[in-house]
């Protein structure tokens, strides 16, 4: 079996088994939510777009244009409304955006993709969204697929960012190698109502979620109208015209600016050897938090400790300097 070098990380898959995800005891209706969260996902946003290499690629952007920036970064298969009830908590004293990759939610598609333009998506987005015009470079939160993107961009712009913090993308040991997407790719379904869609949605690589609120209020942003009913928005195709390339471990090692790591404490993806690994890819000079009672998909397991963990970190660069070398390149805390 042959292995790509890139461990892309499927996040919502084209298609579900057929009994079905944990939605679809609602029957489409709205799994009840706690008030924290309605007030989150209810907050303003704008709205931007921006073309890239020809693509159009979507953002959102909460906050005050001149505040330092911050960049939300989604995983594969995602879209940026995943950070809908994360963004409005930074958004008192950062220019925040969330930017949707081509080939996934509302961006277009391409012909072919590879990390090198997701990298300038992301860069291109944070032009657009005004987050070099503050006196501080701004910095990225990226999740899973969007985390190795971020790597790429840490490598070939990290002297424009004040730093990037990569949330349960598992740069994996070489004894610990993983399967590349896979290549054998077919046309989403159309299901008949959007109630039947709901309920074939789930999270993956597969995880048990409690905050059901939080996992429907993702799968009605991935869903679109189509002839016949309803379907996902992402490419089916994007694995059979994607190019990664990139080893993440170089990415990581070449970043040049700091580096934080967040991982759910159950992930699957990231055990404590992987962690150890990228650790010491780094110099064991970085922080590297658990948020306990997590999996993979950290911000829809425990929301809340999630973002007081990046608040505390954030606030915790804002009062410290940079002083990590890894073979010359400085970066990290």
């Amino acid at each position: 079996m042959t292995r790509d070098k890139n461990p892309i990380v499927r996040d919502q898959p084209a298609e579900m088994p057929s009994e079905g995800g944990p939605l679809a005891e609602y029957g489409g209706a709205l799994p009840p939510a706690p008030a924290w969260f309605r007030e989150a996902v209810a907050a303003p946003y704008e709205m931007g777009k921006v073309t890239v290499k020809g693509a159009e690629v979507t953002f959102q952007r909460w906050g005050k244009r001149g505040a330092p920036g911050l960049l939300f970064v989604h995983g594969n298969g995602a879209h940026a409304h995943w950070w809908d009830f994360v963004a409005p908590y930074f958004a008192g004293h950062y220019n925040v955006a969330a930017l949707t990759f081509s080939g996934m939610g509302d961006s277009a598609w391409r012909d072919a993709y590879d990390m090198d333009t997701f990298s300038d998506e992301q860069v291109a987005v944070a032009e657009a969204a005004g987050l070099f015009d503050a006196p501080r470079k701004p910095v990225i939160i990226a999740h899973s697929f969007g985390g190795f993107v971020t790597l790429v961009t840490g490598a070939r712009h990290g002297s424009r960012f004040e730093g990037m913090v990569i949330v349960d993308s598992p740069v994996n040991p070489p004894e610990r190698p993983r399967d590349g997407p896979s290549r054998a790719s077919r046309p989403h379904k159309v299901y008949p109502d959007l109630a039947a869609a709901l309920a074939r949605f789930r999270l993956a690589p597969p995880q048990l979620c409690e905050n059901h609120y939080a996992m429907d209020y993702i799968a009605r942003w991935s869903l679109k109208r189509a002839e016949g009913g309803w379907t996902w928005k992402f490419d089916p195709m994007i694995w059979t015209r994607f190019e990664p390339g990139l080893d993440p471990a170089e990415m990581l090692k070449a970043a040049q600016c700091r580096i934080a790591i967040i991982r759910g404490e159950e992930s699957a993806l990231m055990p404590d050897d992987v962690g150890d690994y990228m650790r010491g890819l780094l110099g064991h000079q970085v922080p590297f938090v658990s948020v306990p009672h997590a999996r993979h998909h950290v911000m829809l397991d425990q929301p809340v400790a999630f973002i007081s963990t990046l608040r505390m970190l954030l606030a915790e660069w804002d009062h410290s300097d940079p002083h990590r070398s890894v073979d010359g390149q400085g970066a990290g805390v």
